[in-house]
């Protein structure tokens, strides 16, 4: 994932490469804690070709779009799968809230046009990219 597209997760390839069992463990187990969600596309030879996660950092924020990640060859409108796992994300936080928001990179330009393909519109806030504090994520959010 960070190999394919860097600039869309808030660490290095180096730092993910480091990081011991206990560590990935626990960043599993976000994914079936109370207000979280993790899904992942497997294809017939059981390699993982797609991800998506979601959680809910406070009440005020509201559930957040995260871990987002589609192999090239399983990538586009005609395959779908993006799709497919962005509705069982929103149908997940619509039990938490009437709104999903995300951050994405601002020179992420293919993510940014398939988030709006699925009605998601920027609300005029930025965050410095963690890893790139002089680059920005642009928030986006969409109705529920």
């Amino acid at each position: 994932m960070i190999r394919d597209t860097p600039k869309a997760y808030v660490e290095t390839l180096e730092t993910a490469q480091s990081h011991d069992e206990a560590e990935w463990r626990m960043r599993g187990a976000r994914g079936s804690a109370e207000h979280g969600i993790a899904i992942a596309a497997i294809d017939a030879s059981g390699r993982w070709v797609a991800t998506m996660g979601g959680f809910v950092p406070d009440v005020s924020t509201g559930p957040l779009l995260v871990g987002v990640y589609v192999a090239p060859d399983a990538r586009g409108r005609e395959v779908g799968l993006a799709d497919a796992l962005l509705t069982t994300i929103e149908d997940w936080a619509r039990t938490e809230s009437d709104r999903l928001t995300l951050h994405v990179h601002e020179e992420n330009a293919r993510a940014r046009a398939f988030y709006e393909r699925r009605g998601f519109v920027a609300t005029g806030r930025t965050v410095p990219y963690p890893l790139a504090p002089d680059e920005l994520e642009v928030e986006m959010s969409r109705a529920l």
